[in-house]
């Protein structure tokens, strides 16, 4: 009886050790792909957070829930949100690079546009003020506003435009993306087509 029970003993010993070795690598495993993971995401951050940054978050948000499952013993849980954590990371750099691709386009669109659209107003106002004729339905006080506005915006392309030198292509497309619909309003109260 006491072979049997010390063989069970010894059985039971060598599986909870079996057990936690397997545990003990599973974890180590885990462990490897939430840094992978936390790797990713911190590669992504620098183009990714400036043009999706709510994918960015999304990534952050899937590595904290591996790490929590982690914590609780959960591998396969863990392993599966680090994975995840590591997809929306690479997607996040994709997505980056598109909106960069996207916002850089429509900036040299702009940027071939604008400036002639400005000379235009400036014209149009100058020959006003020349004329001392105002367009057909535009009184002096609409006038005096409309070169307060022109002078706003030229100032904010200004802006738009430094900012964009300075690499900051979000904010020029924020300052420009405003500025284009108050320049269409000016140039249809003064009257240029286009």
């Amino acid at each position: 009886m006491n072979n049997r029970r010390a063989g069970g003993l010894a059985f039971a010993l060598g599986m909870a050790m079996l057990l936690t070795s397997c545990g003990s690598a599973q974890r180590e495993a885990t462990e490897a792909a939430i840094n992978a993971a936390q790797t990713a995401i911190h590669a992504a951050q620098g183009a990714a957070e400036k043009f999706v940054p709510e994918q960015t978050k999304a990534a952050q948000d899937a590595l904290q829930a591996a790490k929590h499952a982690l914590a609780e013993g959960e591998y396969a849980e863990a392993l599966k949100g680090a994975k995840d954590a590591t997809q929306k990371a690479q997607d996040a750099v994709n997505a980056a690079a598109a909106k960069k691709q996207e916002w850089t386009n429509t900036w040299n669109s702009l940027n071939q546009t604008v400036p002639k659209s400005l000379s235009e107003v400036q014209a149009k106002l100058d020959a006003y003020k020349k004329s001392r004729k105002l367009p057909a339905g535009v009184d002096p006080a609409m006038m005096e506003d409309a070169r307060a506005r022109f002078d706003q915006l030229k100032q904010g392309w200004a802006e738009a435009t430094t900012a964009y030198k300075n690499g900051s292509l979000a904010d020029a497309m924020k300052k420009a993306s405003v500025f284009k619909d108050g320049l269409q309003k000016l140039k249809e109260l003064l009257g240029i087509q286009k």
